[in-house]
């Protein structure tokens, strides 16, 4: 798989939705973005996943150093990422939203009797913060577009995040009820935009990818 981007030290790829970012148990999992990769790349190593029904962009350090320095500005919230999404209903933004940004805070936990999904969890839940901003709404399809801003990174977290305020996105077999699974034929959710300082040299570097739906 062809890199949008590749030098010494990273790659930014852009995965299709339906793959796996790593491979998994089985036999039948083991085609992965990841996998692919590295027969280009022997020293490609995975830095952050997306989900196997998520598209857009993934970054890969090329070699354990530079892993970790990835790693590090993921934990320091030094990667600005951006999604898109296509949810459920008619979402509109609280009187309080900043700029048209508005914020759900949810702790997040896995929902061990059935993991590996994940639920809301006052209780036992890892602090999870989503900015999010309405782009449109489509009153035929009764959906509504929108830019997701991460500021956590928990598995699932956008679409248990959407879920809970009730607006899954379509066509998530995992969280959105009969309707807003049937609408569509894929999970409506795409990487879009990553932007991060290149551990090595320092710049500033900013990939976008068009949303394909």
């Amino acid at each position: 798989m062809a890199p949008l981007f590749a030098d010494d030290a990273l790659l930014v790829l852009d995965k299709p939705s339906g793959l796996l970012a790593v491979p998994g148990r089985g036999a039948d999992k083991q085609d992965a973005l990841s996998t692919r990769v590295r027969h280009l790349y022997p020293d490609a190593l995975i830095v952050h996943r997306l989900d196997m029904a998520t598209s857009g962009l993934m970054l890969m350090a090329r070699g354990p150093h530079v892993q970790r320095a990835l790693n590090q500005c993921f934990a320091d919230r030094k990667v600005s990422k951006r999604y898109e999404a296509v949810v459920s209903g008619r979402l509109a933004p609280p009187a309080d939203a900043c700029d048209g940004w508005s914020v759900i805070d949810l702790p997040i936990s896995v929902d061990w009797p059935k993991r590996p999904l994940r639920i809301i969890d006052a209780a036992r839940g890892q602090p999870s913060v989503t900015h999010w901003r309405v782009l449109s709404y489509d009153p035929v399809r009764r959906a509504t577009r929108v830019l997701l801003a991460p500021v956590t990174g928990r598995s699932h977290q956008l679409r248990v995040h959407l879920q809970a305020i009730g607006h899954p996105i379509l066509g998530d077999t995992l969280y959105a009820g009969a309707a807003a699974r049937c609408q569509s034929s894929r999970l409506l959710l795409h990487a879009c935009a990553l932007q991060f300082a290149h551990p090595v040299t320092g710049a500033q570097l900013a990939f976008e990818s068009p949303v394909p739906f």
